[in-house]
Formats: structure tokens, sequence, C-alpha cells
């Protein structure tokens, strides 16, 4: 049984689009979210200039 020109064009195509998609590289993940600690002594900062304040108009 002979294969067709056409047929046989066919099969090369999708043959080559399975290859293709083989060889498709996935998305890289994301960075984990890293924090150096620099907002949370920050939050620390502001809020001992806070209490400092309350306490300085408390005491005046």
């Amino acid at each position: 049984m002979a294969v067709s020109g056409a047929s046989f064009g066919l099969v090369a195509i999708i043959f080559f689009l399975i290859l293709q998609m083989a060889q498709a590289q996935s998305p890289a993940p994301a960075p984990a979210p890293t924090s150096d600690g620099t907002s949370v002594d920050q939050g620390i900062a502001y809020m001992l200039m806070l209490l400092a304040l309350v306490l300085t108009y408390i005491i005046h």
C-alpha cells in the first residue's frame, strides 16, 4: 500500500508539531518573596516615635 504525497505531508506536519510541543519550555516559577526586615524595623520605629509623642503630650 503506497502512501500518497498529501497524506505523507500531513503526517510530517503532525510529527513536526508534536516535536515542537515536546521541546516547549514551561515558564520559570516566580521567585519566592524575600524580606530583609526593613519594613518591620521601620514599623517598629514609627510605633516608638508615636509612643514618645503621646508620652510627651501626657507629661506636659
